[in-house]
């Protein structure tokens, strides 16, 4: 067994010491729901009936026996989302799986699943965050008819993992596995999409042969093939121990990706509530586990949205994490994966390369994981160092790749592509923000250079038509966090930010809202706290001010004289907060959490403080 780093024991050591007794009470309440009678004992003759009556007979009697597993499935199917259409037909088949073992399974509930890809740069991206409390919300409502011994939740987009595995852990006492759908097959390479899409914020080419380019990405059934966030969510999951190994990017449709659902089906009985190899979730999300979680995201280049998410989805399991925790592992942590928009690959050229089994046995092999962590499918994460095959049609797990097959995409240890991992905190008088690097040129990790104050996206659009950014500036755009108008995707900044930085100009972006999955070449200080809405000093900026952004020194200043600072009036909002169901949302707005709190409406601000 590989000695874990001592870092890496530190960081572990400060957030279970910091978390002692959130822990504690989140476990206590875990323990206590699980030591009743199981579930559906609990029900009476009319709440069980009502239960199992649109159940065939065979299901019915097995229900009523309660000596086998009824395995509770929670779907964010939607034939709009091309990541969730091939889960139309999941239920079924896993119903079939498990009735093989003597088991049954019920649809509990679906959760929204809204597509950020559709609502990028619309009014309908103000809700896409705070979908994710309304998915575990509707998650935990699924599980409340205590139907189930076991869950098993069809998810893999942006906010819908975080959103089920939230709701998943207030049932705590219950077995959870995740069981994803695959990438869709590649279609253009990235390169030449982020090519044409600069093109066309240059107004060199028309809508219909960006559409045409798009059309080619985006092409099919299946989650997109760039390393964002929903991809970032499956490396996760695997990391957490709650996906096979593996089988995150086997492709849908395939003999593979059927077995690997077939085997998860089945899996979840085998450690259900109802025999004695019981694995609740609780026990398996822990400290441990988490700070997995965030090595792995940052090993592999993942989405700046975890920085938000994972600090969530660790609270609901009484768990305490902060950006200085990313900060001080991504310092430990090297960069091993070139996947775009950190390089030209795509996942499926990320799998083929060998891998999470190859990414997970070079961070354990280097102490960078935590091994003994346990997981729903083996007993520790050290077991996840392998990946499915089919043998004469049946399942079969290998040792994973011992080095890369591609050294363009997966590197080792002892050459990485960077000592330092993907996200870096900054942080000054203007607040405290995280930084994606993964993607940007060390050149350009530094900068400072005058502010250029924006009210919107549409308003960057229009002076950059005029003429008006041929300049090194800094963009300050306030009045984007959760409290303000839900801290939407600004993913119409990064074309235009990518033509001006290839031009020569030094440019750079500063923000309370979020970028995307997809954050690449140009610096973004983004999820800036406290934001605007909240009294922020970004809303104090003005053009012309000099700006200092340093994701190597941690720095986020502006140089202004402090009698000037004082004496400024915060700018005012001018976002709309009604139409397209905004209004519906007023009330969380009001209530939510700074971003590195998680940006949730589920704990008050005391309950989830990790940062003091």
């Amino acid at each position: 067994m590989v000695s874990i780093h001592p870092e890496l024991l530190r960081i572990t050591d400060a957030i279970a010491h910091r978390s002692r007794d959130c822990r504690a009470a989140y476990l206590s309440r875990q323990r206590r729901t699980g030591g009743q009678q199981p579930d559906r004992q609990q029900l009476s003759c009319g709440n069980l009936a009502h239960g199992f009556a649109a159940c065939d007979s065979t299901d019915k009697a097995r229900i009523r026996l309660m000596e086998s597993a009824n395995v509770g499935i929670v779907t964010a199917y939607n034939d709009m989302l091309s990541a969730h259409q091939p889960f139309r037909d999941y239920p079924e088949r896993i119903k079939n799986y498990v009735r093989e073992l003597g088991c049954t399974a019920q649809v509990a509930g679906g959760v929204p699943a809204m597509c950020d890809g559709v609502t990028q740069g619309q009014a309908g991206m103000e809700l896409s965050l705070f979908s994710r409390d309304v998915i575990a919300q509707a998650t935990a409502v699924a599980l409340s008819h205590q139907m189930f011994d076991a869950v098993l939740c069809l998810g893999i987009c942006d906010k819908i993992v975080p959103g089920m595995l939230i709701g998943a852990l207030h049932f705590g006492h219950l077995p959870t596995l995740f069981i994803p759908a695959g990438p869709m097959p590649s279609g253009i390479p990235n390169s030449e999409k982020q090519r044409v899409r600069q093109l066309f914020a240059e107004g060199k080419i028309d809508r219909e042969a960006l559409l045409d380019a798009e059309a080619a990405s985006y092409h099919s059934a299946g989650t997109c093939t760039f390393y964002g966030t929903a991809n970032s969510n499956q490396l996760i999951l695997e990391a957490l121990g709650l996906q096979l190994p593996g089988g995150s990017f086997v492709n849908p449709g395939s003999a593979l990706r059927e077995a690997l659902t077939g085997e998860a089906a089945q899996h979840i009985c085998k450690i259900s509530r109802a025999g004695p190899r019981c694995r609740p979730l609780a026990e398996v999300i822990d400290e441990r586990s988490i700070v997995n979680a965030m090595v792995v995201l940052l090993a592999s280049g993942g989405s700046t949205n975890h920085g938000i998410h994972i600090p969530a989805i660790a609270r609901a399991a009484g768990v305490l994490v902060n950006w200085d925790d990313l900060d001080a592992l991504s310092r430990l942590v090297p960069l091993l994966v070139r996947a775009y928009p950190n390089g030209e690959a795509d996942i499926n050229h990320f799998h083929a390369a060998g891998g999470s089994g190859l990414l997970f046995s070079e961070l354990l092999n280097a102490g960078l994981l935590h091994g003994d962590a346990r997981t729903m499918w083996a007993e520790t994460l050290s077991d996840y160092v392998c990946e499915p095959y089919l043998e004469q049609g049946e399942l079969r797990w290998r040792q994973a790749a011992e080095k890369s097959l591609d050294t363009d995409v997966i590197a080792s240890m002892s050459s990485p592509f960077d000592a330092e991992g993907g996200l870096r905190l900054v942080t000054g008088n203007l607040g405290r923000a995280l930084i994606k690097v993964s993607a940007v040129p060390s050149s350009r990790r530094k900068i400072r250079a005058p502010a250029l104050v924006i009210q919107s996206q549409d308003d960057l659009q229009s002076r950059f038509r005029a003429g008006e950014l041929d300049k090194d500036c800094v963009v300050v755009l306030p009045y984007q966090g959760p409290r303000s108008n839900g801290m939407p995707e600004l993913h119409k900044l990064t074309p235009l930010l990518g033509v001006l930085q290839d031009r020569g100009h030094r440019v750079a972006l500063l923000t309370d809202g979020r970028m995307s999955g997809a954050s690449g070449k140009v610096p973004a200080a983004i999820h800036l706290s406290p934001e605007a809405a909240a009294g922020g000093a970004i809303a104090r900026l003005r053009d012309g001010d000099e700006v200092v952004i340093d994701a190597d020194a941690g720095e986020l200043n502006c140089l202004v004289d402090e009698h000037e600072w004082a004496s400024r009036t915060p700018l005012a909002s001018t976002v709309a907060t009604d139409g397209v169901g905004r209004e519906m949302f007023a009330g969380v707005r009001q209530q939510v959490t700074s971003a590195e709190m998680g940006a949730s409406v589920l704990f008050t601000s005391e309950e989830g403080r990790s940062h003091e």
